[in-house]
């Protein structure tokens, strides 16, 4: 996507309006959560039924990732992130209404549709930000979304201390998230798709030199010229499935850390329900504090190193956690892991927006639906292994997965095309 010079506001300005919309919507997953339990008791829910309406989020999520790649690269991520953002708020409100389970799974799939929506649409602009910068500054964007889920929990928190119902909550959370998504679409730095190549035909020899043709020879050459033209747009960037792959990885152990960490520290270490807690805790502010500073790391090392790092950093954490098998080890080695998460997915988000910016929309889409589907899929896949080999033991998946991450850390290299890489001209030290 190329940057429109007649309606540009200053970088400074346009990246606030990117910190806004990470934090809106991290607030927004960060409030829901805090009143599932509310909404379960008001609609008299079972475990297998609230389970049955919460794939409305994961479904409506993947769904959303996957339909609105094309979109932002045919009409600039700044044409999708602002109504999303918008629509945000108002999808939050819904489940809080609904009268029972069905309704709920339905606006639970609109509200992931939406979230989906947003996080691929915010993350290209976040991109074509970067890209205006010259310079790492994807990773403090992820550091705020998860700000936005502490604010949003704790938000959630004070009304279900309050004895608040959700709609109260979500009302006035959704109000919050308008409020700061009408901000964020005054500042919101515009871009637009590059033109796309003229198709062939248009593209004929000057009139005199032309050669009469009947239509039955015409055909062959017109459907070859739309294959030849056509094929390139079905296509997407270079090692973006790969870069799916990465993200996949990772977020397995995002999604691990937050199920099972305390249920390890409790159920296996023998540790109280406070401190088994902490372990989630510990996680929870490595990952923010190590995206706070991945920007720097990633201008100072180059993203190749910093992936690669972080990933051994995660994996020797968690592994060594669980051979040594205390409580205190345990805090210990899930902050580790954190840390050393916390700057894989936005290297591998940023490198795929990178890849090609005509199709930063398509690449970010296929890198955040196979992510989201990790963070699902973790929890699932460590709870069978489990049942078969002890929960220690089916903990290490995610430790090697994530030294997987650390060996394919070259895949997140910026591209190099015609002399020039394509990701921030100031990210030395890449190999």
């Amino acid at each position: 996507m190329a940057l429109l010079a007649t309606a540009r506001p200053s970088l400074r300005r346009a990246r606030l309006a990117v910190f806004g919309l990470f934090l809106l919507a991290g607030m927004a997953i960060g409030t829901w959560t805090a009143r599932i339990p509310a909404i379960k008791e008001d609609l008299a829910l079972s475990d297998g039924r609230l389970s049955l309406a919460l794939l409305g989020v994961a479904a409506g999520a993947i769904t959303g990732m996957l339909i609105i790649g094309r979109l932002v690269d045919r009409y600039g991520s700044d044409r999708v992130m602002i109504p999303a953002a918008i629509a945000q708020g108002a999808a939050l409100v819904l489940p809080a209404l609904a009268p029972d389970l069905p309704v709920l799974a339905l606006t639970l799939f609109l509200f992931g549709v939406v979230n989906g929506t947003l996080d691929v649409s915010m993350n290209a602009n976040a991109v074509t930000v970067e890209r205006a910068y010259g310079r790492p500054i994807m990773s403090a964007f992820h550091a705020v979304f998860s700000v936005g889920g502490f604010i949003g929990s704790a938000l959630g928190g004070l009304f279900a201390h309050a004895e608040a119902g959700p709609a109260a909550t979500f009302a006035v959370a959704g109000a919050i998230i308008l409020v700061v998504a009408v901000l964020s679409a005054r500042w919101a730095l515009r871009d637009t798709p590059h033109p796309r190549e003229p198709h062939s035909a248009a593209l004929g020899a000057p009139e005199a030199t032309q050669q009469e043709i009947t239509p039955e020879e015409a055909a062959p050459q017109e459907a070859a010229s739309d294959r030849r033209t056509a094929a390139p747009r079905r296509r997407l960037p270079q090692g973006a499935f790969f870069l799916g792959v990465l993200a996949f990885c990772g977020l397995i152990g995002e999604g691990a850390s937050a199920d099972w960490s305390s249920v390890y520290l409790h159920d296996d270490l023998g540790s109280s329900p406070g401190f088994a807690a902490a372990a989630f805790a510990a996680f929870s502010i490595m990952m923010t504090a190590g995206r706070f500073a991945g920007d720097r790391l990633a201008a100072r090392l180059g993203p190749v190193a910093l992936v690669r790092g972080c990933g051994l950093l995660g994996a020797v954490g968690l592994a060594v956690n669980l051979v040594i098998g205390t409580p205190v080890a345990g805090v210990i080695g899930f902050a580790l892991f954190g840390a050393g998460l916390s700057c894989v997915i936005p290297q591998v988000f940023s490198a795929a927006g990178h890849r090609d910016p005509a199709q930063s929309g398509r690449a970010l889409a296929t890198v955040a639906s196979l992510g989201y589907t990790g963070f699902l899929a973790g929890p699932v896949i460590i709870g069978a292994l489990a049942e078969l080999v002890t929960l220690p033991r089916a903990l290490f998946v995610p430790a090697l997965l994530t030294l997987l991450v650390a060996l394919a850390a070259p895949a997140v290299r910026p591209v190099r095309t015609g002399g020039t890489t394509s990701a921030a001209p100031a990210q030395a030290n890449v190999s």
